[in-house]
């Protein structure tokens, strides 16, 4: 009522209402001004829209919804300290209506608006599969005409395989243009391999080691960049062999590209990157880690692929030349130190390994089989023979016996009298040592119907027998019988191979030659396991080799020869 007076007395009945007129014009003004300068900070907040969906295959997908916004992200983060444990049961879709956020999944839950540690543990299988998608924005364009690519020397674009110069390089002639349009990253963590699947604006830059996935539109201040480190080798878990694998950075990136490094080369092809590191130098690992996963994975291509090489040794590259020429119409590239950005469409960093079996495939989730594997090595290195000789009443065909022969260790030290036994048995004999010309090996074991070998990566070469070969492995002393079966006894019956082995004598071995006869090394080989695998590769298969007692090991070709008759 006083202030209600005091206006009485200041201001007239017409002067007072004009007055009220002109406050609210002054109101509305601040709260129009208000939402013009804060409108780009009040979307709503994603967490408020986060999806959690999984389903019965096991795979992990967190989706963040962004109504308002072109751009959906997905924030992963992996800790191997926690641990979902899946026994089967279904999973309804849990939406998130406040910033707490609930697994369903048997009895664990997770409280937190943001998911930190995951690992989805298969009780049926060994391998583990994680997988984060991340949607962004149907239709993002990044258009960098107003930078057009900077042109390298010729000698900075040399690509690895100069044997092969007739190759094609795949560049896009209008390579002043990156049309890009961004499809949702596919990362997957498996239990022998990680690997990311990419479509958009794919740059990569070999000096930092990092793909950077590119839109130019993405709203910087709703989104967060996300990355993901690949060691692309597909042998995870075993660090020795990780511990030679250089780490790649998959780097998706929210906001403006040209505070990137610009293309000097773009390519119109899909890119595989992979490593030709760890345990490369191996024949045996060059095939189970490399070779069979590089099928898998650059296979669906039939062709139009590209491969970039990290720790890409000139002697691996070149030893394998004829196979990542018959899966690739394009020369392979070098990606280490480059000073060039190789920019792409579409690629894959790692390659695919979905089975935790040493040099095999699972056709159960694959579209290949290791029948189909061999049918691609047959005709990559020109083999003539499918299928084994069968010998037959009358016939007058003699079989072919393989021996390969081992320099350094687990050497036969009477391949001599191996080769005089066989022959009495019928046998036609080769004695060969692997080298370096794969192409003329393969050509060897090929022609050949039974193939023996003391154990050794030597024996991988078995790949090349036709079917219905028979492979003969000799398992020298030291406890080494796992090794044997998982590295050659299943790979071979995955191979339609039949499959005999010979597990030697103490009187067999060099080492009785080496340690006293009551020695622990001799007596009991479980205790040099209990020192490591050092103690046991320096002594059992680094110091040994074999002299076989033909008349005990004579029954063991035989059955060769029965196998060749069924």
């Amino acid at each position: 009522m006083k202030y209600q007076t005091l206006l009485a007395r200041s201001f007239s009945k017409h002067e007072q209402k004009k007055l009220g007129y002109w406050a609210l014009l002054a109101c509305l003004f601040i709260a129009l001004s208000f939402f013009i300068n804060f409108k780009p900070f009040m979307g709503p907040l994603s967490v408020l829209n986060l999806r959690l969906s999984t389903g019965e295959d096991e795979k992990l997908h967190i989706f963040y919804d962004d109504t308002d916004s072109s751009l959906q992200i997905a924030k992963e983060t992996i800790n191997s300290t926690s641990i979902v444990n899946d026994t089967g049961s279904s999973h309804e879709e849990a939406e998130i209506m406040s910033s707490a956020l609930t697994v369903n999944d048997t009895d664990s839950s997770h409280g937190e608006s943001e998911i930190r540690e995951i690992i989805v543990n298969n009780a049926t299988s060994r391998s583990q599969e994680v997988v984060f998608k991340e949607s962004l924005a149907q239709n993002m364009k990044t258009n960098d005409s107003s930078n057009p690519p900077q042109f390298v020397n010729e000698k900075d674009t040399s690509m690895v395989n100069n044997t092969n110069s007739s190759l094609p390089e795949a560049t896009d002639a209008n390579a002043g243009t990156k049309n890009s349009t961004v499809e949702p990253p596919l990362c997957t963590f498996m239990g022998r391999s990680d690997f990311c699947e990419i479509k958009g604006d794919i740059r990569i830059d070999g000096n930092s080691y990092t793909v950077f996935i590119v839109s130019s539109e993405i709203d910087i201040l709703a989104a967060e960049n996300t990355s993901w480190c690949i060691r692309p080798y597909a042998r995870k878990g075993d660090q020795a062999a990780m511990g030679g694998v250089r780490e790649w950075t998959v780097k998706l990136v929210a906001g403006a590209s040209h505070i990137l490094p610009q293309c000097t080369q773009n390519h119109s092809v899909p890119a595989i990157l992979f490593s030709a590191g760890g345990y490369s130098g191996n024949h045996f690992h060059s095939f189970a880690d490399i070779i069979v996963p590089l099928f898998l994975t650059s296979r669906p291509y039939n062709g139009d692929v590209q491969f970039l090489i990290t720790n890409g040794l000139t002697a691996w590259i070149s030893k394998f030349k004829t196979l990542m020429k018959a899966l690739s119409r394009y020369q392979p590239i070098s990606i280490d130190y480059r000073q060039d950005i190789h920019c792409y469409d579409s690629m894959t960093v790692g390659l695919i390994r979905r089975t935790s079996k040493e040099l095999s495939i699972d056709p159960s989730n694959s579209p290949y089989s290791m029948k189909d594997f061999r049918k691609f090595l047959r005709s990559s290195y020109s083999l003539k023979r499918a299928t084994a000789i069968k010998i037959g009443n009358g016939s007058r065909k003699r079989p072919r016996l393989v021996i390969i022969s081992r320099k350094r260790s687990r050497a036969f030290t009477n391949v001599g009298e191996i080769v005089s036994m066989a022959k009495r048995l019928g046998f036609r004999v080769v004695v060969a040592e692997p080298d370096a010309d794969v192409s003329g090996f393969a050509k060897i074991i090929n022609s050949c119907d039974v193939m023996m070998g003391v154990h050794g990566a030597g024996l991988t070469n078995m790949v090349f027998l036709p079917e219905k070969a028979v492979l003969v492995q000799v398992i020298p002393i030291g406890g080494t019988e796992w090794l044997s079966k998982t590295y050659f006894e299943e790979p071979a019956k995955d191979m339609n191979i039949r499959y005999l082995d010979y597990k030697i004598r103490v009187e067999e071995s060099s080492l009785i030659h080496q340690y006293p006869a009551d020695h622990v090394v001799l007596r009991d080989p479980s205790a040099v396991w209990k020192q490591g695998w050092s103690a046991v590769q320096s002594i059992y298969l680094s110091k040994q080799n074999v002299t076989l007692d033909v008349n005990r090991f004579r029954p063991t070709l035989v059955k060769a020869l029965e196998l060749l008759h069924q």
